[in-house]
């Protein structure tokens, strides 16, 4: 059984091979508008993985070429209806269990030394089964985009963040507190925009106010990795096709091959951190939803 170290060690050397081989991040996958594509999910549960699962997955997704977002255990695909094709092989993912437990400290005091222990387990795609169709690309009606761009704009808006529109630069500015960003109609395209702002926004949640992220302690290369993998993730959420290109791109990814290579749990560290400026960002619009109807 591999170590807490080597687990991490063996999923920081997939994505540093995937980078080393100029391919873009394994977490910029280029959703298209199918509801049964995007942030990768559970088909148990029907929430999207989090943290570094979120970029395993998505880097498998990428090597072996599948659409679909939905995952699930062999048990989870059994009890949905449906089978493992022959020779299909799964995908490790981690689980942290919390471990509870109490030793003795030197003056021979019980003292609490639960921690959490990082396990492995494998998980399928959808389009890896049979009689799972209803999970495949092409299967439901395509979402009316109208209604995603809305809802785009009112994630954004729900936020209250200072966003100053003009020049031809963005940024997040500590000091000031407000996002800088060029108008929308200076894009080449939508998406453009939209994933600009969520990577600026990602940025805003680092205020001591909010997330408080930890900046001396934190590298130049770390916070823009946490940035663009929230930025991937709101695109996601939202069923947004990201770009091909990316600002600074040699840039950004040889300060993340560096920090990779010397310290196995960086990715690990900025992919949580991401995840919780998602859901904060998220966690305004949710907010303003009305409460169901009880019957």
């Amino acid at each position: 059984m591999p170590t807490q170290q080597e687990i991490r060690q063996n999923i920081t050397n997939q994505i540093i091979e995937s980078l080393e081989n100029g391919n873009l991040p394994a977490w910029r996958k280029p959703w298209n508008d199918d509801p049964n594509a995007g942030i990768n999910t559970s088909l148990s549960t029907g929430n999207s993985y989090r943290g570094i699962n979120q970029l395993i997955l998505q880097l498998a997704s990428a090597n072996k070429k599948f659409q679909s977002k939905w995952w699930g255990t062999f048990s989870q695909i059994n009890l949905s209806g449906g089978r493992i094709r022959r020779g299909e092989k799964g995908t490790k993912i981690v689980l942290w269990k919390p471990v509870n437990r109490l030793k003795k400290n030197e003056q021979g005091e019980e003292i609490d030394d639960s921690f959490v222990l990082m396990k492995q387990y494998c998980v399928f795609n959808a389009e890896q089964t049979i009689g799972l169709d209803e999970f495949q690309i092409g299967f439901s009606q395509i979402e009316d985009t109208d209604n995603r761009d809305e809802k785009t704009s009112l994630i954004i808006e729900a936020t209250n963040a200072d966003i100053r529109h003009g020049g031809n630069e963005a940024f997040y500015s500590p000091s000031g507190d407000f996002i800088q960003c060029p108008f929308r109609h200076q894009f080449s395209n939508p998406n453009s925009f939209y994933e600009v702002m969520f990577h600026e926004l990602t940025h805003w949640t680092e205020h001591s106010s909010r997330l408080d992220w930890d900046r001396k302690k934190n590298s130049y290369a770390m916070c823009e990795l946490i940035a663009e993998i929230g930025c991937c993730y709101l695109m996601g959420e939202l069923n947004l096709p990201v770009t091909d290109s990316m600002e600074n791109h040699s840039t950004y990814i040889k300060g993340w091959l560096k920090e990779m290579n010397n310290d196995p749990k960086f990715i690990f560290k900025a992919s949580s951190q991401a995840t919780k400026a998602v859901d904060y960002i998220l966690s305004f619009s949710k907010a303003m939803e009305p409460e169901p109807v009880p019957f």
